[in-house]
């Protein structure tokens, strides 16, 4: 057989033309279909859930949670530090950037941990490598194909008995989703999930344009012709039932979509709908453990100060937002935020009134489970390597401890060895819940 007629399901997954997001929805939304009509899917309403948010670009930790009781911050930033009187003090040694007043009011709350100086060993600046290592969970020299959501949902969620899969907000799939079983999707927007053509035909045409196309395909003793003949009729089977899939999965999501409201308004910015458009997904009880969403433009090398500002002010708004409404749902128990970023900057201000790439930084954790205040070592100023933050505590440790304690799987089948786990979760989750 030939080369072409061994165009693998995965090949075409990956790169036929007419596919958009929500082609490789897993089976389980199908099977929930009838029950969505109502608005509500029984059965998994204490279903853990894990809210990833990527802070893309390298977030300035510095800037972000400042150390203003340490002179050499004030030494190294003569333009880029935080005025004392404008920040949001949270004890004697370190404060909030003056936009994040809606996160000292979670951590008032004791809904919000930090955990400073999270890094890895021999780090990467480039933002490419780093956001691989990061989202793989690898050594600074290993190099993997899946990511270390990806690898949670093949080890914890591939069994029909447990219908649970992971949601990616945006245009493309992130590689901590990717797995080898295909049960991580990427959902644009709730109202325009299915597939289109090259064209941007509406979903449900394309879908039955394509199957149209399909149950016309010429056969010749079993095998396909020319010009279609680089599917083998295996692989034309399963995408006539990816087809079938799709057109159920689109219709099940748009009633979502229809009878999920919220009385909460969100930012009219694409990170605070991304988080609206989780919210109606949980709000609806699907059965998705992990949901994945980004914030972008934080490589700020030249004019840091009202970039950063105007980014961590939506990071925070939006996250508001996303808690009052899981509040007014009922659903905050449920869900755990944790936020990160490739790498955050180097101590010292670049004379581009902005910094350079640089390495340790904070991860937030939010959630009602949380052991609130701070964890980890906070990095010295003085005491740097190359002129960047030595960091304290392994960003694996923090997978590690969400795993075990939130998602209640084991993080050494994930992450392929133990990291030692932080007293940053309150709860055990149950395996099984």
């Amino acid at each position: 057989m030939s080369d072409r007629i061994m165009f693998t399901r995965r090949e075409f997954l990956r790169t036929a033309s007419v596919l958009a997001v929500g082609a490789t929805i897993p089976r389980f939304l199908v099977e929930f279909a009838s029950a969505a009509q109502t608005g509500v899917i029984p059965g998994f309403s204490d279903d853990r859930i894990l809210v990833v948010v990527q802070l893309a670009g390298g977030n300035d930790g510095l800037n972000t949670v400042v150390p203003y009781a340490d002179d050499a911050y004030y030494r190294a930033r003569p333009t880029l530090a935080q005025p004392k009187e404008k920040l949001l003090r949270v004890d004697d040694h370190v404060a909030f950037h003056p936009k994040l007043a809606p996160l000292a009011d979670l951590l008032q709350k004791q809904y919000l941990t930090i955990v400073e100086g999270v890094g890895y060993p021999n780090p990467n600046r480039s933002h490419f490598r780093s956001m691989e290592i990061w989202q793989t969970a690898s050594d600074s020299r290993e190099y993997l194909t899946t990511g270390w959501v990806g690898r949670y949902l093949d080890a914890a969620c591939s069994g029909e008995a447990k219908p649970v899969a992971g949601v990616s907000i945006g245009g493309e799939m992130p590689l901590a989703m990717v797995g080898k079983r295909g049960l991580a999707v990427t959902v644009q927007d709730l109202e325009s999930f299915g597939w289109k053509t090259a064209e941007n035909t509406a979903p449900p045409e394309a879908l039955l344009q394509l199957n149209h196309a399909l149950s016309k395909t010429p056969r010749t003793r079993g095998r396909l012709t020319a010009p279609t003949n680089f599917f083998a009729q295996d692989n034309l089977s399963f995408l006539r039932q990816v087809i079938a899939d799709a057109a159920i999965s689109t219709d099940l999501l748009r009633r979502v979509s229809s009878r999920s409201g919220s009385s909460v308004t969100y930012p009219n910015d694409p990170f605070a709908q991304g988080l609206a458009t989780i919210s109606k997904m949980i709000a609806s009880g699907l059965p998705t453990r992990i949901y994945y969403v980004s914030l972008t433009g934080f490589d700020t090398h030249s004019n840091q100060l009202g970039t950063h500002e105007r980014l961590l002010d939506q990071f925070a708004k939006g996250l508001a937002a996303f808690w009052q409404d899981l509040e007014a749902q009922g659903n905050a128990e449920r869900v755990l935020v944790m936020t990160f970023s490739e790498f955050g900057r180097r101590v010292a201000e670049n004379g581009s009134q902005g910094t350079d790439h640089g390495t340790a930084q904070p991860m937030f954790l939010i959630g009602k489970v949380v052991r609130p205040g701070f964890a980890g070592a906070r990095p010295s100023l003085t005491d740097l390597e190359a002129g960047d933050l030595k960091f304290t505590t392994d960003f694996r440790s923090v997978y590690a401890t969400v795993l075990e304690k939130w998602l209640g799987t084991s993080s050494e089948t994930v992450l392929g060895k133990k990291f030692a786990q932080l007293s940053i979760i309150q709860k055990h989750a149950t395996v099984g819940q």
